[in-house]
């Protein structure tokens, strides 16, 4: 563990904490990196917004059962005081064997050993669509690309 000065866990042990778990697949010590008042945000999806780690438990027993091959890996992090940033790519197969990959930025407010609050980011990865010409064209002209 990694301590500041006044030996409190530095929030950077609590994405340590919360990879080991998720890589694990152990749903209490990941659980057990949210704070009872938790509060997850996805401000690209308001409608997938909520509070409490019982529905973190929820969401990722449901992924941890049916994905067993899930990984979380962690591309860059950066910390300023409570808050961290991470970058992501989660990958495994889906039940119906089809590859899943998401990849995105989240944002956590740590507060005591735990995260408090978080925005996330995340998106499944696409292959094929819209090029980049296309994508700013459908965004100038208001229409959204193929």
């Amino acid at each position: 563990m990694t301590l500041h000065d006044d030996q409190t866990e530095a929030p950077h042990a609590v994405l340590e904490r919360l990879i080991r778990a998720w890589n694990d697949h152990d749903i209490d010590a990941f659980v057990g990196c949210f704070a009872d008042d938790y509060r997850s945000d996805q401000p690209v999806h308001p409608a997938r917004s909520f509070e409490g780690n019982d529905q973190v438990r929820a969401n990722w027993s449901e992924i941890f059962e049916s994905m067993p091959d899930f990984v979380a890996e962690l591309l860059s992090f950066a910390e300023q005081g409570e808050r961290l940033w991470g970058e992501w790519r989660w990958t495994g197969t889906q039940q119906d064997g089809n590859p899943f990959e998401w990849r995105g930025v989240t944002l956590f407010g740590i507060r005591e050993g735990q995260i408090a609050w978080a925005r996330l980011y995340m998106e499944p990865v696409e292959r094929e669509g819209a090029d980049i010409t296309e994508t700013v064209r459908g965004m100038a002209e208001g229409s959204s690309p193929a």
